[in-house]
């Protein structure tokens, strides 16, 4: 499934307390769970930019846990 080069629009809505508990975990997830789950380094690093990518999108949304 390659779409190199395409951006992707995803819009959702959660509950306030699911967005935060949403925020807090991908606060909380890291490298390890990135790539333990992952099939090799290139995607875990794939996954960390999307993760990155939502938390920037949470905490412009107000949902930015310290």
């Amino acid at each position: 499934m390659s779409s190199e080069g395409k951006q992707v629009v995803v819009t959702l809505e959660l509950p306030p307390l699911q967005a935060e508990a949403l925020a807090q975990f991908v606060k909380r997830v890291g490298w390890h769970e990135f790539r333990q789950n992952a099939v090799d380094d290139d995607e875990a690093y794939e996954i960390s930019a999307a993760v990155a990518a939502l938390q920037k999108a949470l905490a412009d949304a107000g949902y930015a846990p310290r």
